[in-house]
């Protein structure tokens, strides 16, 4: 028998092409997001992951349907880019709603179940931006760092209830992602055109980085594996970049960092 996975943000890229690749696999797939974007094969359901309400109608609805849930991947996520000091804390909040607090939200919804199940896997889309933070995209970086700690805590909350929990690190992956960043010019004459230079780079990395399918391929991949370890990165190029951020003094890390993100 398949396994029912759910998926958040699957309605395009890296979460639509992991949603395929579930399916392929004889996975029972449904997929949570606020935008309609009917798949054959997937189920949407219409949910704002930052509405606690709404994701636990979508979850009770599932188990209603199918009696369990067997994998959970807290894929959506936003970007923002810009200074620091020029970015409004409600931005701020808004990012971390949607990156970490949404995955806190259906993590709560689903774990029950897994929990009284005695089995069940939850994935945590992270990024290399968690160990290298990049500078002008100070928020996105700080809300992939607390899906790790997040993920790495609560792999040993749940383990006594066969229930296990891992974070996946893209890299750069050529998705509507891009466009899809709100980015913030304010303060670019102050810092000297060090925001805009950031972000054109950011931007050029992306488009010319690994395929969402790749990408999706390689989730899918982990969340039907029998056993996992806390975090994964995904591509060779990058999991060298975190070997060497972990090795390396952190002032050389950054420094490094600093000379590709923020001349």
């Amino acid at each position: 028998m398949g396994k029912v996975a759910v998926i958040t943000g699957g309605s395009s890229g890296i979460g639509l092409c992991t949603a395929k690749a579930l399916l392929q696999k004889g996975c029972t797939v449904y997929e949570l997001s606020r935008r309609d974007n009917e798949v054959k094969g997937i189920n949407h359901i219409k949910t704002d992951i930052t509405d606690i309400g709404m994701v636990n109608d979508a979850i009770r609805w599932i188990i209603k349907k199918e009696k369990r849930i067997d994998v959970l991947i807290n894929n959506a996520g936003w970007g923002i880019s810009g200074a620091v000091e020029f970015t409004e804390t409600d931005e701020a909040k808004k990012l971390m709603d949607i990156n970490f607090f949404g995955a806190v939200n259906t993590v709560k919804a689903v774990l029950p179940h897994m929990r009284e199940a005695g089995s069940g896997r939850i994935v945590n889309l992270s990024s290399v931006a968690a160990q290298l933070p990049i500078p002008f995209q100070t928020y996105y970086s700080v809300s992939k760092a607390a899906v790790n700690s997040y993920t790495m805590a609560l792999v040993n909350e749940v383990k006594p209830f066969g229930v296990s929990v891992c974070a996946v690190m893209p890299g750069d992956i050529k998705t509507g992602f891009t466009q899809a960043r709100k980015k913030l010019h304010d303060g670019d004459g102050i810092y000297n055109g060090r925001i805009s230079r950031s972000v054109s780079i950011m931007e050029k990395d992306e488009q010319n980085g690994m395929a969402p399918e790749v990408a999706g391929e390689f989730i899918s991949r982990i969340a039907l594996k029998n056993k996992v370890k806390p975090i994964y990165t995904i591509g060779l190029q990058y999991k060298i970049f975190v070997v060497l951020a972990k090795i390396l003094p952190y002032g050389l890390v950054n420094k490094i960092v600093g000379m590709l993100y923020a001349k």
